[in-house]
């Protein structure tokens, strides 16, 4: 039971989400819901037992995991560090932005050359994702890229 079984985004005290953005928050945590990998390393000699739900937040500029069982008992919470996401989410934004422009106006083959480089940034926000979680959680590529989405719509939700 290594996985995600619910999801819950604190984004008061944030701008507003646009419906682009309010859109990409659904599709990430519909997507995520439906195939994660998700576990917490053993501490005290064992490991908590999941499915476990997952609280985001951004909390005094710091990206906050607030796990709970799914019985909603307590099991950690962990603080990140904003900064290691910043150019990374930035770059990821300007590429998306890009990338929409392109469908409306341009042949598929640059199309096709701009969303291969956005997936390559995608990789890298789940990758410094996976790195900043080291030793607090364990997640598969996957989840780190959905969970990368959701830190995406966080960070620039409105």
């Amino acid at each position: 039971m290594t996985r995600i079984c619910q999801i819950d985004i604190d984004d008061r005290g944030l701008a507003p989400p646009t419906p682009e953005i309010d859109q990409e928050r659904k599709v990430a945590i519909f997507d995520l819901l439906e195939d994660n990998s998700f576990a917490l390393p053993a501490r005290n000699g064992a490991a908590p037992d999941g499915p476990f739900r997952l609280g985001l937040a951004i909390r005094e500029g710091r990206l906050v995991f607030d796990i709970a069982s799914e019985e909603a008992e307590k099991v950690a919470e962990f603080h990140l560090s904003l900064g290691p996401f910043r150019q990374v989410v930035k770059d990821y934004f300007q590429i998306c932005q890009s990338y929409f422009d392109a469908v409306k106006r341009l042949p598929p083959a640059q199309i096709e050359a701009i969303d291969m480089a956005r997936r390559g940034i995608h990789n890298e926000g789940a990758r410094v994702l996976q790195e900043r979680l080291d030793g607090k959680a364990m997640l598969d590529m996957g989840t780190a890229r959905r969970l990368f989405t959701l830190i995406c719509v966080l960070h620039f939700g409105g």
